[in-house]
């Protein structure tokens, strides 16, 4: 019995190194042919593939499908998105055409001026300058400013123009200085000359007469404050000029006649003579300025006050005036001496 068993145990180990030794062989031989059933094999999976795994593919492929429309609307919309840019860059650009273009229009534009300008230069020169765009006022000519009207400089005490004033008497026209003065004070320049009064302007002549008597005898500033404000005051009542009012007043009271002693044989005998314009304006004004102090004897009226009233009762002709009696006496006097 133990025989058997040791060699029913042989047996075995044999079989068993026999079967350890053949799965190698054929693993061998046949690892190819297993690479080939894998490919057959994939090949029939692929095809007889349930349903499901079918139905798990179908979403990966509309996934697919989706993300491919969701590119192409991506696409769509940068191309939209360029278009726009791709217009407003042209307009852009035809704007840049226009804005290249115009200055080429302005340029015809100046150019025309330019012409017109030396064409006519004469016009451009005598026309006032034109404001500057930025607002600032550019510096204006002379004749232009003379245009709007005279400069204080030229005109009595800076406020009357003289360039309107009108000489109706031809013969006191010439020796009626109306040059305008803005103070009226010739500093004596024209004394002890032979007939150049003339060259005095009438209202510093009015002004020296006045300090003809005691009380403003050499107050020279005092005299030429009684004119200005008696000036004023005329222009306030009449709203007129006050020179032309002065001038119309010595016009009134100028004499045109007056009388002369002439001896005969020991007799004199008044005579009626012609009076000379230079006289006459003398007369004028000395009767004009005594009147003017004399009213102010014993009376509460300042000398500007009375000077106003005195020249505007001469220029109308009114015979209260002090210069219009010593002028109707003295051609009176000469009326009766023909």
């Amino acid at each position: 019995m133990v025989e058997e068993i040791e060699k029913t145990e042989e047996v075995l180990d044999k079989v068993e190194d026999v079967k350890k030794d053949a799965p190698a062989e054929e693993t061998e031989e046949k690892a190819p042919v297993e690479k080939k059933t894998k490919k057959a094999t994939s090949k029939k999976a692929k095809e007889t593939k349930p349903k499901s795994e079918k139905k798990e593919e179908a979403p990966k492929k509309e996934k697919k499908v989706a993300a491919g429309k969701k590119k192409k609307e991506a696409v769509d919309t940068t191309k939209e998105k360029a278009e726009p840019e791709d217009k407003a860059a042209e307009a852009s650009k035809d704007d840049k055409a226009d804005v290249k273009a115009a200055p080429k229009k302005e340029k015809k534009v100046s150019d025309k001026v330019a012409e017109a300008s030396k064409d006519d230069k004469a016009d451009v020169k005598k026309a006032p300058k034109e404001e500057s765009e930025d607002g600032d006022k550019k510096p204006k000519s002379r004749r232009s400013k003379k245009d709007e009207g005279p400069f204080p400089e030229e005109l009595i005490f800076g406020k009357y123009n003289t360039s309107d004033v009108i000489v109706e008497d031809p013969s006191l026209k010439a020796h009626i200085n109306l040059e305008p003065a803005y103070v009226p004070h010739s500093s004596a320049r024209h004394a002890n000359k032979p007939f150049h009064k003339a060259k005095i302007s009438i209202v510093e002549r009015l002004v020296n007469s006045i300090m003809r008597t005691g009380k403003y005898t050499g107050k020279k500033t005092k005299s030429y404050k009684a004119v200005l404000d008696a000036f004023e005051l005329i222009s306030d009542r009449t709203k007129e000029n006050p020179v032309q009012v002065l001038i119309r007043a010595i016009e009134n009271s100028a004499p045109r006649e007056e009388v002369t002693r002439l001896k005969f044989g020991g007799i004199s005998v008044p005579k009626a003579v012609d009076a000379a314009p230079s006289r006459r304006l003398d007369i004028a004004l000395r009767n004009i300025a005594v009147g003017t102090v004399r009213s102010t004897h014993k009376n509460r009226k300042s000398i500007a006050v009375c000077l106003a009233n005195e020249l505007l009762a001469a220029a109308n002709g009114d015979i209260q005036s002090y210069a219009l009696s010593k002028r109707d006496e003295v051609e009176r006097v000469a009326k009766s001496a023909h």
